[in-house]
């Protein structure tokens, strides 16, 4: 997939944009989202904004409008359809989240749209959800707008360090440093996951992994992960490759 968009991108810059945007809004699309693997999609734009063939503020923008006008649509087809939405076989798979989605709205609407917008699962049901309960529009577009402002270099963000690290001039130092900046990432994601299910125990529904992660042993691995991920970013500032890293990095930002 990344080798295709890379073609595509080379073929004009404005295309490249465009295709963000279509990414960015099928993301967001009521129920296409559900399906789209938007994430890896995300993450592998973010590599052609690392690697400078895109721009960042300007695959900021794109994306940006894309789930902007994407929420919008799910929002009216959630108020327009309600009924029709309910009686759906496909949608009735994810009644539970559904439900869930809609007491949470009833209960925090500001925060469960913004929050919403960085959930997997979530992303494409909070605005259909928000339409089908007739959330007022004036009540959901402003949670929307900054879900919608923060979410995109959220999601760049692994494809950027990873199309960065490709422009670091090879060698030995540079293939230890790739793979110190890759065990940081996976321990950072590791850690914030695990912290999100401590976080959550006892308010969320038993689920595969509570089996293999009881609260007691899942305390020990949190906190075991994090000391990790600590010591992996203090081993990678030290790299004599870090200066390189963040000079690269630097340019892509103020590019």
């Amino acid at each position: 997939m990344e080798a295709y968009l890379q073609h595509l991108v080379a073929q004009s810059v404005g295309f490249a944009l465009i295709i963000v945007a279509v990414v960015a809004f099928f993301e967001s699309l009521a129920l296409v989202g559900l399906i789209l693997p938007g994430t890896v999609m995300m993450a592998t734009l973010g590599t052609l904004i690392g690697s400078g063939q895109v721009g960042l503020y300007e695959a900021w923008l794109a994306a940006g409008l894309g789930c902007f006008f994407g929420d919008w649509a799910s929002y009216f087809i959630g108020r327009r359809f309600k009924e029709p939405l309910h009686q759906w076989k496909f949608l009735q798979r994810y009644q539970s989240l559904l439900d869930k989605t809609g007491h949470a709205l009833d209960r925090h609407s500001f925060a469960t749209v913004i929050i919403g917008r960085f959930i997997g699962p979530t992303r494409p049901l909070v605005p259909l959800a928000a339409g089908m309960l007739n959330l007022p529009p004036y009540k959901f577009a402003p949670p929307n707008i900054i879900g919608c402002i923060t979410w995109p270099p959220v999601y760049f963000l692994p494809g950027i360090l990873a199309g960065v690290a490709i422009d670091i001039p090879s060698g030995h130092n540079s293939a230890v440093f790739k793979w110190m900046l890759f065990a940081a990432f996976v321990l950072i994601w590791l850690s914030a996951w695990l912290l999100w299910r401590w976080f959550r125990a006892g308010k969320a529904a038993p689920d595969a992994m509570t089996k293999w992660l009881p609260l007691p042993r899942l305390r020990v691995v949190c906190l075991l992960s994090l000391v990790a991920t600590v010591v992996s970013i203090v081993m990678l500032s030290k790299q004599p490759m870090m200066p390189v890293y963040g000079h690269l990095l630097w340019k892509v930002i103020t590019r």
